[in-house]
Formats: C-alpha cells, structure tokens, sequence
C-alpha cells in the first residue's frame, strides 16, 4: 500500500487520504507512524468507526489510559466524550498538552468527530520543537535540567470535583527529550503548569508567561477544521492544541482516547 499524504501547514500536520484506519495492514501501519513522528499531527477523513474500532486502533499504538477526572462513554473506559456544554463550561479552550499532572502524560491523542457543527470549533495545534529551537542559546542553557510543577487541579475545579478531588501533581522537565526521535521540545503549558521547582509562582510567571509565548506563535501552528468522520491523532510530547469555541450552542461531540507514555525526560 503507498500512502497518500499531504501537508496541512508549514510547521506540522499531514492529511492521509483513501486510507480505512479499521484495515491496515502491518508494513501500512509501520508508514504510518514514521509519518506521524515526522509530521506530529495525522487526519485521517471520512472514517466510519464504532467505539469498538477506535478502541481496537489505539491499542495498535499502545496502552490506552483511562481519564483521572472525566468521565469516560459508557462501556469503553478509555473513550472520553468531548461535547459541547457552553462557552462558560469548556474545560479545553486554552493552549495545553492532554493530561501532562500525572507521572507519566500521554504519548498520544486521538480524537474521532462524530457530531460537528455546521461551523466553528475548529482545533489549534503548535509545535513544541520548533518553539524550544527558536530559543536564544542563553535560554536554553538556564532551562536545562530545570523543572516545572503541573498540577491538575485546576481541571479538576472546572469537571465539577471541587475542593474535595485529590490535587494531583508532578515534577517534568521545562525541556523534555522525545524518546522515540531524540528532538528536544518545549513542555509547559499555561492549563497545568504552575510553577518552576524551587520557585514560587510569583517568581515564575514572568518567564512562564514568556515560553507561554514563544510556544504558541502563530506561525508555529496548524488549524483544523473539523468534518464528521475525521480522524486526528497528535503526539502530545511534542505538540500542544487549543479548542476554539466559537459555536455557540450547536451540537459538537468528538471521542477521544489517549495512550500511556513515559516519564518524561
């Protein structure tokens, strides 16, 4: 089988075209996922999955987590419904990468569109490579061996757990190592870093705020449109992504499952 792909932005992102997720052969799924090292952010369109498949497919690229705040869809406990519950209540309309307070965050995200609207809600994504490269080599010499406290509790106010949820937190490094590429990237994210190790955040926001910056600059980042079918895998070490909503109240419901990655390093 030889893949048809295209570039989506000039940073990251590619399309797969003609591709049935459900049925791919082993040397098929080999291309895929070096194209997916390459390129950081994957769509695949007009996917038809049941929950099943999509279990079934990101259990090809490893373990798969089970959410530590949001509920999961009924009878698939790694499938967490992404719906529309308001301006007010999103919990994904800031820039992040998925679930980075625990020990060891997930490699990768999925999501499956199975209810879009007929505009709007779109999904930013900005690469974490590039933004630690464009670092001046002064920065990049005080943030080695530096770490960064994230914290969940923040998310976990938002779902509705209040004070009584057990506050989750952990230690990563600002600059963390892929292990598959060795390419260092940028790993702090406004949602769940909090501050830098033996700091408090006072000290650290000024140059929090600055990578903060430097992370998320326009032309680091791609933007999906979302089509019901769509199929988007991103690799959360080295990617992190922003959901606009800008759709009012319409109808808008994704499937996401994530899979286990390691300790950051």
């Amino acid at each position: 089988m030889t893949l048809s792909w295209t570039r989506i932005a000039g940073t990251l992102g590619a399309r797969v075209e003609g591709v049935d997720v459900t049925a791919l052969e082993d040397d098929a799924f080999g291309d895929i996922q070096r194209l997916f090292l390459d390129h950081h952010v994957l769509v695949f369109p007009g996917q038809r999955l049941t929950p099943a498949q999509q279990v079934h497919f990101g259990e090809r690229w490893g373990e798969l987590l089970v959410h530590p705040i949001i509920p999961h869809v009924e009878g698939y406990p790694p499938i967490v419904a992404i719906e529309n519950l308001g301006k007010g209540r999103t919990l994904t309309e800031f820039w992040h990468s998925d679930v980075t307070f625990e020990a060891k965050p997930p490699s990768i995200s999925m999501l499956y569109a199975r209810d879009i609207p007929e505009a709007g809600g779109d999904t930013l994504f900005a690469n974490q490579h590039l933004a630690y490269e464009r670092l001046s080599p002064g920065l990049k010499a005080m943030l080695a061996g530096r770490r960064a406290v994230h914290s969940g509790r923040g998310l976990g106010a938002a779902a509705g757990k209040g004070e009584a949820w057990q506050q989750q937190g952990e230690l990563h490094p600002v600059v963390r190592t892929h292990p598959e590429t060795g390419r260092k990237a940028l790993f702090v994210n406004v949602g769940f870093t909090v501050a830098f190790e033996d700091m408090t955040q006072a000290e650290s926001h000024p140059l929090l705020r600055f990578l903060y910056q430097q992370a998320t600059t326009h032309d680091l980042t791609m933007r999906h449109a979302w089509r019901e079918g769509d199929l988007l895998l991103w690799d959360n070490r080295s990617v992190q992504h922003y959901a606009i909503h800008d759709h009012g109240e319409a109808s808008r419901t994704l499937h996401r499952i994530t899979v286990a990655g390691d300790t950051p390093r």
